[in-house]
């Protein structure tokens, strides 16, 4: 009994030992019994105060005991902190684990601050730190990172230091060092090099050979270094000496390093014969390097890895790297190959990407029995051989597990297929044939294969069915094909799915409910199909899923709180472009998940504003565009953090918009865009002083409501705007002079439609790079400025129509080559039409530049006085190119110069003072689709020529002293109103009752003159013709739907 009590008491002791000396790693699974040191806690408090750290990466450092931290890992007995793993990160985090997919979830997360806080001193334990990925500000290293004599890990990568590394001095356990990025370029690496280092990287430090030249009998401090990354740096010419001294060297990327000088490649396996991987991409070296006259066969013994991509290596493959027994990676892509891959029974994995390969049987997928993973993609091989017979399978069995073929160039076959064949590689694990050019149904011999993991098939031209596969596939991307049918039910069976993309297809039905028992499923997107039916109630169960993206579908039905109850882990959800899909939750409802991103787009949202939303603090995206949301914006908004990217466009919201989100800031890349779209509602009262402070705003857009007041003079404060949208509203008084003047970003400026007065601001020549400028519907007086034309060079279109503008057309808009749309109409101007006009270069052969597509394109719209009414023109806006220059004072005649703009879909003179005749060149405007010449004083004979008008669908010559017979021709006899030719007293001939008497008709004698040519372009306006007729169809409903709009705005 004493023995098993012994042994008991024995036991127990050693479970509190154990219990003791444990500690945490990024505070996951924390179980400690000890408490950090007290100046250690505070030494980290004041290191977190100096940062700046919008992604809260930080968050976690509270309380009493630093031990428990996120990102801190101390000794279990003594609690000194012991490890720091501070690495920041900027890039995209993809789910896909072979190659980037359009779906990512950002994973952005970085600290900014000027130095690295001495604070860190006090950590005198520490054994790893990690402060890579981070922003300080360029400083330089700290000399206290020096005094962590415990060091065995330190990587200060990706920082942006520039250091002399007078640090370095005292280190005698340091074993990895990571300085990649830093600039170093004026270091002499033989002084600080530290002797315990086996790990050293210094990838991008703008080092060359003069960096190296002490180092030449540095025996004892470079013999333990086993890993030695000198890669994208400026090495040339002959190796430096050092390297004969690395005894221990297994790894070294010299990659980029000009190896193509003095034969350095057989030099350097001389030299380091321990070398087991090798990396020289890029470093110039094309088969003569590789010739067996100039190698030793036996210092090629050891290498297993060997990287010579982005060579010079052409033809065939070398025998050398074919003798090399011990070879198990080979890396060959980006060279110029294009013969037949030989056997090399020992190779495991071969990339040969991007060569010239011209047909799959080169490659020897059915000879390469050993092979675990090949990579051939970016070829314009032919992919359909893979079934001819004389490639039948030479391998009892393939071990091959990674199978890449994808973005083969198209134009190679036909039609190519999915490959039958490919079932027989029964151990294949990833399988990518994205990009492919591939036609055809899927074969369901791919569905069979039974260890598959991963399947990429996307955007290719696949049709048919989607075939069942098997219960192991990890990840299914079938998206951008034009699959049918409907997902099939067994869907539900593949319990190991994290990932799943449909979108971009024709499929069919209602969604599974089976969908629902997929239990690992992170990511699914099928957005753009034909979907229709209700969301499965099944989703709910989804709990690790943070991608849902069932957009642009047929879907219906309501969506409740039962959808989301186990979604803890959603990040994204878009279910917009779903127009009967419905939203119903309670106001009471609390979400298990904290979004990232929400776009519920024409969706319908009942009981107003989503009250959920206050509980979502991570919000970078919210686009609730067209849900028939009212109301004013609630109070609670005002204290959300800033959304980034807000969008609550076209929708019922009234109110005032002081309760816009103003709360802090949410971190976001800056590559990421920021917007505020609040068009299309009823919001009332003046701009808030609180949008002064979104600096960070690129695109702005609060036209189309009741806004009143004046245009803030702190708007000036946004100088990153792309666009600033202010049209429609009710805003009054002289615009700013500095709004938005020091704005070099901004390309569009819309204040039209309000109630402006003064002058256009002179400041708004500095705006360099604006491409369009609508000011019209004002009351702005004042002259047209020769500036417009001096300094804002880039324009495409320029609208100044119906405000109180006065003097002559100013000669410098002659200069502004890139203009599409030009519309001084409806003001005071007098003086003659310039005749360099007609030099407007994008009039006149459609070159300069086009209207840019912007991330709020969808809203992209200029009005135009086209066919006698206002037009809006929104998707044909691009072909639109039209001068107006009516209901003026013009005087004179109409300049022949401008005959030649050919590209003018539009030219209104009308109700102005013009005099003598119709250029008899007017035939020349063969892109006509509108012309009206009424209301002035025009005399003489209709030009002959204007019957080959070809795409003239719209007319109106009245008003005028015209006289002689009318033109008849294919078009003009189409154009049969008699009000064209309205109040010409003396013009005769259909369509007017009045006949001629013995005039002979001389339509027929121009025609040689003025042929209606089948221009190149002809296409273009055959569909802009297309979209006008369309829009006649509909026009009468549009304008009593605008009428009414109009009317019940006035009447509020």
């Amino acid at each position: 009994m004493q023995n098993w009590r012994g042994l008991g008491l024995h036991l127990i002791f050693i479970s509190i030992f154990l219990i003791t000396t444990t500690s945490t790693c990024l505070g996951v699974g924390n179980i400690t019994v000890v408490v950090c040191s007290e100046q250690e806690r505070l030494a980290l408090l004041k290191f977190k105060e100096s940062v700046g750290d919008e992604s809260k990466m930080l968050s976690s450092w509270v309380g009493n005991d630093c031990c428990l931290w996120e990102r801190i890992h101390c000794n279990g007995v003594t609690g000194h902190v012991e490890r720091l793993h501070l690495r920041g990160n900027t890039r995209y985090s993809y789910h896909d684990v072979e190659e980037k997919h359009d779906h990512f979830v950002r994973n952005n997360h970085q600290l900014v601050g000027n130095v690295v806080n001495s604070s860190l001193a006090e950590l005198r334990h520490l054994k790893y730190l990690d402060l890579s990925g981070n922003d300080f500000g360029g400083s330089r290293i700290p000399e206290f990172i020096g005094s962590f004599k415990q060091l065995n890990y330190l990587n200060l990568s990706h920082i942006g230091f520039q250091d002399d590394m007078s640090w370095t001095f005292g280190f005698s356990s340091l074993e990895h060092l990571d300085l990649s990025y830093l600039d170093v370029s004026g270091v002499d690496m033989g002084r600080y090099m530290i002797p315990s280092l086996k790990e050293l990287h210094l990838s991008s430090c703008g080092l060359s050979n003069a960096n190296f030249v002490p180092f030449i009998n540095s025996t004892t401090i470079l013999s333990n270094i086993k890993h030695l990354d000198l890669s994208l740096n400026l090495f040339k010419g002959p190796l430096p000496g050092f390297f004969q001294n690395m005894t221990s060297l297994s790894f070294l990327d010299l990659t980029d390093f000009d190896l193509s000088l003095a034969w350095n490649f057989p030099n350097l396996l001389s030299m380091i014969p321990s070398l087991s991987e090798l990396h020289l991409s890029g470093c110039g070296l094309d088969k003569t390097h590789l010739s067996s006259p100039h190698l030793n066969f036996s210092t090629l013994s050891n290498i297993r890895h060997l990287d010579l991509s982005r060579n010079s290596i052409e033809g065939v493959i070398p025998s050398v790297l074919t003798n090399m027994s011990s070879l198990r990676v080979l890396d060959l892509s980006l060279n110029s190959l294009n013969s037949s891959v030989p056997i090399m029974p020992n190779l495991l994995e071969l990339d040969l990407s991007n060569n010239w390969f011209k047909k799959i049987e080169h490659l020897g997928i059915w000879r390469q029995c050993h092979l675990k993973k090949l990579s051939a993609s970016d070829m314009a091989f032919d992919i359909e051989i893979m079934n001819s017979p004389k490639n039948k399978s030479e391998c009892s069995q393939y071990v091959l597990e990674i199978l890449d073929l994808s973005d083969r160039i198209s134009g190679i076959d036909a039609e190519p297929t999915i490959p039958e064949a490919l079932g027989i590689l029964t151990n294949l694990r990833v399988l990518l044939l994205s990009g492919s050019s591939l036609t055809g149904s899927i074969p369901k011999s791919l569905g069979r294969l039974p260890y598959l993991e991963v399947l990429d098939l996307s955007y290719n031209m696949l049709t048919g069915p989607i075939p069942t596969f098997l219960g192991k596939i990890l990840k299914l991307d079938l998206s951008f094909n034009q699959l049918n049918g409907s997902i099939p039910e067994s869907f539900g069976k593949l319990a190991s799915l994290t990932e799943m993309y449909l979108e971009a297809n024709q499929l069919t039905g209602p969604i599974p409910a089976s969908i629902g028992n997929l239990v690992s499923l992170q990511a699914f997107s099928m957005y753009s199909n034909l979907l229709n039916g209700s969301i499965p109630e099944s989703f709910g169960k989804l709990a690790k899923l943070d991608w849902l993206d069932m957009s642009n579908n047929s879907l219906e039905g309501v969506v409740s709180e039962a959808h989301f109850a186990n979604l803890s882990m959603l990040k994204h959800l878009d279910t917009s472009l779903n127009y009967k899909l419905t939203f119903n939750v309670s106001s009471e409802w609390l979400p298990p998940f904290q979004l990232v991103t929400l776009l519920l787009s024409s969706c319908t949202i009942i009981n107003g504003f989503p009250q959920w939303l206050q509980n979502q603090r991570e919000l970078e995206t919210l686009v609730l565009f067209n849900t028939t949301i009212t109301g004013p914006l609630p109070t609670w908004l005002r204290m959300m953090p800033i959304i980034p990217f807000l969008d609550l466009s076209y929708n019922k919201l009234s109110g005032s918009l002081t309760n816009l989100p103003d709360g802090g800031n949410v971190y976001v890349s800056e590559y990421y865009p920021r917007a505020l779209f609040l068009e299309d509602n009823l919001f009332n009262g003046s701009i808030p002083l609180s949008l002064c402070r979104r600096t960070d705003l690129e695109y702005l857009n609060l036209s189309r409501n009741r806004i009143t007041g004046k245009i803030l003079k702190c708007l000036e404060n946004l100088q990153n705007l792309i666009t600033m949208r202010f049209s429609s509203n009710r805003l009054s008084g002289v615009i700013p002079s500095t709004v938005p003047s020091n704005c070099s970003s901004l390309l569009r400026l819309n204040m039209n439609g309000n109630r402006l007065i003064g002058e256009i601001p002179r400041e708004w020549g500095n705006l360099g790079g604006l491409q369009y400028l609508d000011v019209g519907d004002n009351q702005l007086s004042g002259n047209i400025s020769e500036w417009i034309g001096e300094k804002l060079g880039t324009l495409i279109i320029l609208r100044l129509h119906k405000n109180n503008f006065t003097g002559r057309i100013p000669l410098s808009l002659c200069n502004a080559s890139h203009l599409r749309i030009l519309d001084v109409a409806s003001n005071s101007l007098t003086g003659t039409i310039p005749r360099c006009l007609g030099d407007l270069t994008a009039m006149v052969d459609g070159s300069g530049y086009r209207v840019p597509i912007l991330n709020d394109d969808f809203d992209d719209h200029v009005i135009q006085v086209m066919k006698g009414v206002d037009l809006e023109y929104t998707t044909t806006l691009d072909m639109v190119y039209n001068l107006d220059l009516s209901s003026n004072k013009l005087v004179g005649e109409i300049p022949v110069e401008l005959t030649g703009l050919s590209m003018l879909v539009g030219l209104n003179l009308s109700n102005n003072h013009l005099s003598g005749g119709i250029p008899d060149t007017i035939g020349n405007m063969t892109s006509l689709f509108s012309l009206d010449l009424s209301g002035n004083r025009l005399t003489g004979t209709i030009p002959t020529s204007m019957a080959t008008l070809t795409f003239l669908s719209h007319l109106n010559l009245s008003h005028n002293n015209l006289s002689g017979r009318i033109p008849t021709g294919s078009q003009l006899q189409t154009l049969i109103d008699p009000s064209i030719y309205a109040g010409n007293k003396d013009l005769c001939g259909p369509p007017l009752p009045k006949g001629c008497s013995n005039q002979k008709d001389p339509t027929t004698t121009s025609k040689k003159t003025y042929k209606a040519a089948e221009e190149p372009t002809e296409w273009r306006w055959k569909i802009f013709r297309f979209a006008e007729e369309t829009m006649d169809k509909i026009f009468n409903g549009v304008m009593v739907r605008v009428s009414r709009r109009k009317i019940g705005r006035q009447a509020t």
